[in-house]
């Protein structure tokens, strides 16, 4: 199936001067062509896969810890008080 440039550009309603066309042309041909290379390939023997390598989460385990003072949490609040942040009324 040949693909034109004139026919994608209508699609994505641009408009294109003539030096556009003959680079994206080129470029959509090139393209194009490596998928033909691509597709000619025997792929018989692989398994889909999602990534190329292997990789797996990396998580830590889940250790209880002490939490930051309050005070030392709120020292840097621009208006805070000593229990807690002050911000600014959003909801009427």
């Amino acid at each position: 199936m040949k693909i034109s440039i004139d026919q994608i550009a209508q699609l994505a309603r641009l408009s294109l001067t003539g030096e556009e066309k003959d680079t994206f042309g080129r470029q959509l041909d090139s393209i194009l062509s490596y998928m033909d290379t691509l597709n000619g390939l025997d792929t018989a023997n692989v398994e889909p896969t999602s990534h190329v390598i292997s990789i797996s989460n990396v998580v830590r385990d889940d250790i209880p810890a002490g939490s930051l003072p309050r005070e030392e949490a709120l020292m840097n609040a621009p208006d805070g008080t000593v229990e807690f942040y002050r911000v600014p009324k959003i909801i009427e």
